[in-house]
């Protein structure tokens, strides 16, 4: 018989170090909210129910956190009385609990998942509790082990012996318990401590009361690293893009310089991808395979099909479609925007709302005027178009498949398949025009400089 699960991630901090009106958890790493990531952690797990504390007056975060119910800690005094807050969630739960934090984004599902699979093993282990090998000095509270390795207590740096301050196993904050008796030892947290606050740190020793053992589980430090002001959250960003960028090396995608890409954690690279250096990664992208993206180019929501070529400065809207072999070049700028199958559009352009057929070719300084102050509207390129330099479409507008735009017009009609449109006004040439011009230009400016 597969046991219940039930997760509980403490995001009730307001992260007053942050300096910010978001509350803390709300704040993003690689594109998506931090508490987002232990949300998605806990939920590879296939949870019966996952509840987020949260603090008062925080409606942002009952929103960001749907469908997941949320729990209010009124009154911040500590992580035990965090967790005690989800109670009313867990009434006649026979199954496990995970016990997380928001603002530990890195965090995997396959360590939640160790730490499930040991509380597991045995009847006696009431609980299990992350540990990591942090290097010395540092005040991460300190992890006591008996002779047979299990969880003697949890000694706060400050109240920590000198022989104490020495070891190396430090806590790391998760915790797996046995959900029966969980909200039992939870209310027999006590706040005598300076702080005045309740503290999931004491849980072991009121484990071992009712003769339930706690184990240890060691997980990677950078997994349990947190974040409460901006200096740590450029670090945790730091950690999450070197992993995301060894990701997508792995999986076949060359970087020229890594450490210049920036990836959101749901951007998807195919193989013999080649990505130059300071290339941005916004969310909800989709690379196919054999793409190149040139230097100094921004894409966000935006997909790109095989042996599409981007950039260099180039920048990729929201619902950007880049067909197979399609090519946006220097200072391109689409948004809303599908370019069909080996058209191009190679400089200096901005095409939005627009459909632009296979084999189109947009001329430098191209522009799709698709909105008039209220409304937006559309613009459509048919297959193997050609629209001239510095020319307006102004939307609504179709131009055919086959058809001409002449250099500099401004297009408000339709033209038709294989048709020329052009709106350019008739050329006059004056003969022996300049040097008489020339001649009145020197007189005014010697008059201009006595």
């Amino acid at each position: 018989m597969t046991k219940k699960l039930g997760c509980i991630i403490l995001a009730a901090g307001k992260g007053t170090r942050m300096k910010s009106a978001i509350p803390k958890p709300l704040h993003k790493v690689a594109g998506r909210a931090m508490v987002g990531h232990v949300i998605a952690a806990a939920e590879a797990l296939n949870p019966d129910k996952i509840v987020v504390v949260i603090g008062a007056d925080m409606e942002q975060m009952t929103e960001a956190v749907k469908p997941h119910a949320t729990a209010v800690q009124h009154i911040a005094n500590g992580t035990g009385g965090a967790a005690l807050a989800a109670k009313d969630h867990f009434k006649d739960f026979d199954g496990d609990i995970l016990i997380l934090f928001g603002d530990t984004p890195l965090v995997t599902a396959p360590t939640l998942q160790k730490m499930l699979d040991i509380r597991r093993q045995f009847p006696a282990i009431g609980l299990t509790f992350s540990g990591m090998r942090a290097p010395l000095p540092n005040t991460y509270g300190r992890m006591v082990l008996d002779d047979d390795d299990t969880l003697k207590k949890i000694v706060e740096f400050k109240d920590a012996t000198d022989e104490e301050k020495n070891i190396t196993l430090c806590n790391g904050g998760i915790v797996c318990a046995d959900g029966t008796q969980l909200f039992k030892w939870l209310g027999q947290i006590s706040n005598n401590n300076a702080q005045g606050e309740y503290y999931l740190t004491d849980l072991p020793a009121i484990a071992r009361k009712d003769n339930r053992q706690t184990h240890v589980v060691e997980i990677p430090a950078d997994e349990m690293e947190g974040i409460n002001s901006r200096v740590d959250l450029a670090k945790v960003e730091k950690l999450a893009q070197r992993k995301l960028r060894e990701k997508h090396m792995l999986n076949g995608a060359t970087l020229v310089d890594p450490e210049s890409v920036y990836f959101s954690y749901d951007t998807v690279i195919g193989q013999d991808v080649k990505i130059e250096p300071q290339v941005f990664f916004g969310s909800g992208v989709k690379v196919g395979n054999n793409v190149e993206i040139f230097a100094h180019s921004h894409i966000e929501g935006a997909d790109l099909a095989d042996g599409a070529k981007i950039g260099p400065f180039a920048r990729l809207r929201p619902g950007s479609k880049i067909g197979k072999g399609a090519k946006v070049g220097n200072f391109v700028e689409t948004k809303n925007t599908s370019i069909g199958a080996g058209a191009k559009a190679n400089h200096l352009s901005y095409l939005g709302d627009a459909d632009v057929g296979e084999k189109a070719n947009i001329g430098a300084g191209t522009v799709t005027c698709n909105y008039d102050g209220f409304l937006k509207y559309k613009t459509k390129i048919g297959k193997e178009a050609f629209i001239g330099s510095n020319t307006a479409l102004v939307a609504p507008v179709t131009v055919g498949n086959g058809a001409y735009v002449g250099a500099g017009s401004t297009i408000g009609q339709d033209v038709p398949d294989n048709a020329l449109g052009i709106t350019r006004a008739p050329q006059i040439n004056k003969d022996g025009w300049a040097p008489e011009f020339r001649q009145k230009k020197i007189k005014e400016k010697a008059k201009k400089d006595k």
